[in-house]
């Protein structure tokens, strides 16, 4: 097949692995931490339909474009412009038609199905030098896996010219609220990373807080008041099966995380009005006591290696980040700015550490390397609170809630240069997401 060889990816429920395809050097973007970054121009023609796709190829198409759009780096060529039209997968590309409306980046790419089985393959075109970008991809799955397909082909698109990891195949658990203000009712909703494919994990029957992905992204953690008091569940996200974690009598348990072999929880307990944090193990539920000292220490998060927990503490009198060894101890005050700083969490790449900073009223999104410095504020409202990070560790996910009575939470996102500030479309408030890992 020319010009470029196909490589397959199949799969059975969902998709398989990302397949990376050589990057070569002509079409890319400046470095992602540079402060202005001039949007590359793409175009993303309908993908042809060979046989049986119906209105799938050109929905596919539609989705990798509002992804690629959607990070802020790229930039849309209207179809009104194009001068060219692609009507086969192996015509040749007209190069100077695309050049001459300052296109940079074409993406092609058609679609087969039948049965229950549809077939997407895609190709990158590098317009300015005349030349194909890596080798063309094919992922192959049921109908109902389409959009995972146009976000795979995003996601390739999105690595070759960025160099960055991908995260659109990808999965945010999340509380879905409805109820006025004062009394809200609270279930547990995951969707996919742009707000599609929305499901429903729990009723509304008991208020459930902070869901949080396994590494593998097949379990999750949340808080429930199922019993009446604040205590830890484990769900299966598949049958959706769920557990308690084991309640401790005359105690709350609240904020948990995994670790990142998926075997450990770590936790906030609070028994007479002290919180310390814990761990446990989840196959034999023994607990470890972290921290002991007379002061709130809650949200623990992992460094990506395992050896290090990042959490939140108000011995100093206001709430800062600290971090100590896995193993528990005493910690390291790391943030250093004036406020209070809350929620840390640490970035799947292992080097920066997200938080929720409150100073002069506003709250706001930051991150900061994980020593403390060069910390940098991403965002300021009335409250922003909870980030999550991408599975590629460039974008971060948050809550932020209007004031008043009617102000309601919803969730956002923006890159960790503060650039590209952009609201997760919801059918209702929504607060605590959670990012999953890249689906498998």
């Amino acid at each position: 097949m020319t010009p470029t060889k196909l490589l397959t990816a199949a799969l059975m429920f969902g998709l398989s692995g990302f397949i990376a395809a050589p990057a070569q050097a002509e079409l890319t973007l400046p470095p992602f931490t540079e402060g202005v970054i001039e949007p590359m121009p793409f175009a993303v023609p309908d993908f042809i339909d060979e046989g049986g796709a119906n209105g799938l190829a050109a929905d596919i198409a539609r989705v990798v474009a509002a992804d690629l759009a959607g990070t802020g780096l790229f930039i849309e060529t209207p179809k009104d412009a194009y001068i060219s039209r692609v009507t086969s997968f192996d015509a040749p590309i007209s190069y100077p038609d695309w050049q001459a409306i300052n296109t940079q980046a074409l993406i092609t790419g058609a679609v087969q199905a039948g049965g229950d089985r549809i077939v997407v393959k895609f190709r990158l075109f590098d317009v300015t030098t005349g030349q194909p970008q890596g080798e063309g991809l094919q992922f192959a799955g049921t109908p109902g896996s389409w959009r995972r397909m146009a976000h795979k082909v995003a996601d390739a698109v999105y690595s070759r010219i960025t160099g960055e990891g991908p995260y659109f195949d990808s999965r945010v658990v999340y509380v879905s609220e409805s109820g006025p203000k004062n009394q809200r009712q609270k279930r547990l909703g995951v969707m996919d990373y742009d707000g599609a494919n929305v499901k429903y994990l729990t009723d509304s029957s008991s208020i459930v807080l902070a869901p949080r992905f396994s590494p593998s992204g097949d379990r999750i953690l949340f808080t429930s008041y199922a019993s009446g008091f604040p205590a830890i569940y484990l769900m299966d996200v598949g049958s959706l099966k769920t557990r308690n974690l084991g309640e401790v009598p005359g105690t709350m348990t609240f904020a948990p995380r995994f670790s990142p072999d998926g075997n450990t929880v770590v936790f906030s307990l609070e028994k007479g009005g002290n919180s310390d944090i814990y761990s446990m193990d989840i196959g034999s539920g023994s607990m470890t006591q972290l921290t002991n000292a007379p002061s709130i220490e809650t949200s623990p998060s992992f460094s990506p290696d395992g050896s290090k927990i990042v959490f939140e503490s108000d011995r100093s009198g206001t709430q800062q980040i600290y971090m100590m060894g896995a193993g528990g101890g005493e910690g390291e005050r790391i943030s250093n700015g004036k406020g209070r700083y809350s929620t840390p969490v640490w970035s799947p790449r292992g080097d920066m550490i997200a938080f929720t900073k409150q100073n002069e009223g506003r709250f706001h999104i930051g991150a900061m390397l994980t020593d403390g410095t060069e910390e940098r504020l991403l965002t300021a409202s009335f409250l922003d609170e909870g980030p999550t990070w991408a599975p590629n560790g460039r974008v971060i996910m948050f809550t932020r809630e209007g004031a008043g009575a009617g102000g309601q939470a919803g969730l956002m996102s923006v890159d960790v240069s503060g650039r590209n500030l952009k609201t997760i479309p919801t059918d209702g408030p929504a607060s605590d997401p959670s990012w999953s890992p890249m689906l498998p």
